[in-house]
């Protein structure tokens, strides 16, 4: 049973104000590096058999501590790359709150496309896919490492556990949290889902925090 770690990349200062998307050039805080040191202390002793990044800085930079902890190289994958947000990338959320689309999205998800981006039944196939493809490559009991972003963890989650699209929005994916999904045959296991390092006052106070960036 070939098991896959999801991780959300760590905390940026986009986290929380604005949609960052694929804008290059995001890159983790002073709080995001503490994070991906935190996750290289816990993972250093597991039998990692290989590391999977999405090409973006903040997954990038997540992943390398771990990296190095368990010596084992990055291998970028374009599937786990953030969701195509379209028009909406750089927006504040403050901006975003105020289009009638940002209302449909909390309504009915499965029928929004992103403005001239993606949409989400787009995102959760690709995602899907990238992960299944990657969990095709190993053999029972291999560990392999995933580091991507929220909104690719929650759609490809819901997806393996057959949680409608309209759902998703149910689960909450904090950065640097850990999902872990087991592959046998033709079939996914959650086995645990958004397994943070530690709680942190600062995630009661911001709500947006959870949110992509």
């Amino acid at each position: 049973m070939t098991t896959i770690l999801l991780i959300r990349h760590g905390v940026n200062d986009a986290v929380g104000k604005h949609l960052a998307g694929r804008t290059p050039g995001v890159h983790l805080n002073e709080e995001g590096k503490k994070q991906a040191l935190e996750l290289a202390k816990l993972l250093k002793d597991f039998p990692v058999k290989a590391i999977y990044s999405s090409p973006l800085e903040r997954t990038l930079e997540t992943a390398e501590p771990v990296s190095q902890a368990v010596g084992v190289p990055v291998q970028v994958h374009n599937g786990l790359i953030e969701a195509d947000y379209g028009d909406w990338q750089g927006k504040s959320f403050e901006e975003l709150h105020n289009l009638d689309l940002w209302c449909e999205l909390l309504r009915e998800p499965a029928a929004v496309r992103f403005p001239n981006g993606e949409s989400l039944q787009e995102i959760q196939a690709r995602a899907a896919r990238a992960i299944e493809e990657i969990a095709a490559r190993f053999e029972k009991d291999d560990l392999v490492l995933c580091f991507t972003h929220g909104d690719i963890i929650r759609l490809a989650t819901a997806y393996f556990i057959c949680l409608p699209l309209n759902e998703y929005q149910h689960l909450v994916t904090n950065p640097a949290a850990i999902t872990e999904l087991r592959f046998y045959e033709d079939r996914a296991f959650l086995a645990r889902y958004n397994q943070c390092l530690a709680l942190n006052a600062s995630q009661y106070c911001n709500a947006e925090a959870v949110k992509a960036g």
